[in-house]
């Protein structure tokens, strides 16, 4: 359990919530759960189970068997103890919302972080190759440097591809998790990628002999 997610006793008000929006069976509850804390909280059967087992002692909670399925059901009784206790639920909620914004922060820094040290090794690898390329020149004539270029070439692709590679995986990763994917998330990535290419495109400028 993630307790900067739910508090004692917090999760038990929860799970009544959850049942008096619609009955449900304990996978659905525990996917519900990892849903709307962006995924910082997937509890087990374990921990679910047990909580919808005192409930129904308590009379809050009915359970019915379909198949090879239980659902489970919030009472009269678990209907006046949700409204009895509106205000902390209300500040869980804020609280699993704090949560999510955490989320979306914490990888719109790394992208941001990925993003600051893609330009930074394009940029060492541009200058490094143009020192090269220019002893090359004097050393062993032109066209040696356009096989280096050629070499430079295929680090470049193997840089952007990791890059490409290790962001997509993050985001698809976290959006699976049942993370929340903000709009200036992307925005910020594409400003990010737009001045990479710009970078790119200047170093380019400068490394090209002049007609002159």
């Amino acid at each position: 359990m993630t307790p900067a997610v739910f508090s004692h006793g917090d999760l038990r008000l929860y799970l009544l919530s959850l049942l008096n929006e619609a009955p449900q069976h304990g996978y659905g509850i525990i996917q519900a759960l990892t849903d709307r804390t962006g995924g910082t909280y997937t509890p087990s059967a374990g921990t679910i189970y047990p909580r919808l087992a005192k409930l129904e002692e308590e009379g809050l909670v009915s359970k019915t068997v379909e198949g090879r399925t239980t659902i489970y059901a919030i009472t009269d009784a678990g209907r006046a103890e949700l409204a009895t206790r509106e205000d902390d639920l209300v500040g869980i909620e804020e609280g699993l919302a704090d949560s999510v914004r955490l989320i979306a922060s914490e990888v719109r820094q790394s992208v941001q972080e990925a993003m600051r040290s893609l330009r930074a090794d394009l940029a060492t690898a541009a200058q490094e190759e143009r020192k090269s390329a220019k002893a090359r020149a004097r050393s062993e004539g032109m066209s040696d440097e356009r096989a280096s270029s050629r070499e430079a070439l295929h680090r470049a692709d193997a840089v952007v591809n990791a890059f490409r590679a290790q962001v997509r995986t993050d985001l698809r990763t976290h959006v699976a998790r049942g993370g929340v994917l903000e709009a200036t998330v992307v925005s910020d990535l594409e400003r990010a990628l737009d001045d990479a290419a710009h970078a790119v495109t200047r170093a380019l400028a400068a490394s090209t002999p002049s007609d002159t």
